[in-house]
């Protein structure tokens, strides 16, 4: 390996091995030869000279991409495609004439970049169908965990550790079937010729429109695609990487979401990320146990959202029929966005698979803050018991405002629970005072909604993408 030249983070230090293949040059130019192949195929069909055993010969070289000839070619052409028209003809003699047959360069680029695409948009599905089993396990496990909720992160009514990561799921959910449905929809580019016309198809079938049609529906089976895109310029429309790479960011902005919840639980020691048994969190501070995984995503996803907006602007810049300020552009753009993707999701399995709830700390938070959520219920309480409303009222408005001017000003304990224990106009609640008290009773149905949102929602969704997947309440493996 060449140490004084730069190396790719998002290859060389991060993303799995299948989306790294997916955006390998064996793939690519390995799928630029199945193209060749399938238009040779269909045009034989429809009646083109091309023989059974030039296609034959074809096929048995196109996995063997010889690279270093393509690029010694390139090095000559100064054209990627037509250095490997002639690197795969010097492998395959007797095919060489009808290699490319009718074609223009798009007609491998674009296609397999749409090939790849859904293939990436694939593992990206398997990467959120994980991440859902792992999140899914940890919100039953702790589904009646009461801890504090927080709007404009200042403490709220109560909610559950179980409950906070549906919140997590159902994003990610939505994610999921946002994936599904771009990638069931994304279009093959098809047999369009040099600017979208197929005049190429035409003269080379004797102007029989039927058959040029013919030919298109074919070679778009044979590449495993339901249809294609219906009118192209050389290029498929741009839009459509701006619609894949939107959907990236959209996964992106719910694990940024998660992993910023995540840091924010770590800051409070209740909730924290997986850390190795010989792990540093810092090099100066020995005790750190800093949430790295979560900053990596956050990290990355904020680059995936800003290739969104890299897609917009090459759409919107493209001239007429085709310009070629895409193309640099678009070889960073498409593969770093799965690329960082992957990262995310991966990571962020991780995370979810190996969360640590820590429910001393997470009991002492709602200790702090729980006498004050409590005051409606011990008012009503004492107003059954007999108390004046008003009076009551009163009572327990000066008991907080004096609890709470003392943690602000002295950093003492929360002792509201103990001055209403010892107010004589609440005697005839105080041996209720603890019950009043029960996490339990302050967060809703949150539990209920955990049991109701796996089982409605989620264990469908890995019933039918998780083949391992177990009913519900039952251990799920993926």
């Amino acid at each position: 390996m060449d140490r004084t030249a730069y190396e790719n983070p998002l290859t060389d230090r991060y993303a799995s091995r299948e989306m790294s293949f997916n955006w390998s040059p064996q793939k690519k130019f390995a799928t630029w030869r199945r193209l060749w192949i399938a238009l040779a195929r269909a045009e034989r069909e429809l009646g083109l000279d091309i023989r059974a055993e030039q296609i034959a010969e074809m096929e048995a070289m196109a996995e063997s991409v010889n690279f270093e000839r393509a690029e010694a070619w390139e090095r000559q052409l100064r054209h990627d495609v037509m250095s490997h028209v002639y690197a795969f003809g010097e492998q395959c003699p007797a095919a060489r004439p009808i290699i490319h047959l009718g074609a223009t360069s798009c007609y491998v680029t674009d296609n397999a970049e749409l090939l790849q695409m859904r293939d990436g948009l694939g593992i990206v599905r398997d990467r959120l169908v994980g991440l859902l089993v792992a999140l899914r396990g940890f919100a039953v496990r702790q589904r009646a965990l009461a801890t504090l909720g927080f709007t404009h992160f200042q403490p709220a009514q109560l909610t559950t550790v179980g409950k906070r990561a549906c919140l997590w799921m159902y994003d990610f959910l939505l994610d999921l079937g946002e994936v599904e449905r771009v990638a069931a929809g994304l279009p093959f580019r098809g047999v369009k010729g040099t600017t979208g016309t197929q005049a190429s198809f035409l003269e080379l079938f004797d102007g029989d429109h039927a058959k040029v049609r013919r030919l298109e529906r074919r070679v778009c089976e044979l590449m495993g695609f339901s249809h294609c895109v219906p009118v192209s310029g050389q290029t498929y429309t741009r839009k459509i990487d701006y619609q894949v790479l939107a959907t990236l960011a959209g996964v992106a902005q719910s694990a940024a979401k998660m992993a910023t919840d995540i840091r924010l639980l770590a800051h409070r020691r209740e909730v924290e990320e997986p850390f190795g048994k010989g792990q540093v969190g810092s090099s100066a501070m020995a005790y750190k146990r800093n949430p790295m995984r979560c900053e990596r995503v956050c990290g990355l996803a904020r680059f995936v959202l800003s290739l969104t907006d890299n897609a917009a602007h090459t759409h919107a810049a493209q001239w007429l029929e085709r310009t070629l300020d895409d193309s640099a552009n678009r070889r960073l753009s498409l593969p770093q966005s799965f690329l960082a993707t992957d990262v995310i999701l991966t990571t962020l399995a991780s995370v979810a698979d190996g969360l640590v709830v820590w429910p001393r700390v997470i009991a002492a938070n709602l200790a702090a803050e729980l006498p004050f959520m409590a005051t409606e219920n011990i008012l009503m309480a004492g107003v059954k018991a007999g108390g004046d409303r008003q009076d009551l009222h009163e009572a327990i408005r000066q008991h907080a405002l004096a609890a709470a001017q003392q943690v602000k000003e002295e950093g003492r304990p929360n002792d509201l629970i103990e001055r209403i224990r010892n107010d004589p106009r609440f005697a005839a609640i105080h041996g209720r005072l603890d019950s009043l008290l029960d996490p339990a009773a302050f967060v809703g149905r949150a539990p209920q909604q955990v049991d109701e949102f796996v089982a409605e929602q989620v264990d469908p969704v890995l019933a039918r993408l998780a083949p391992a997947v177990q009913t519900a309440g039952e251990a799920v493996n993926l």
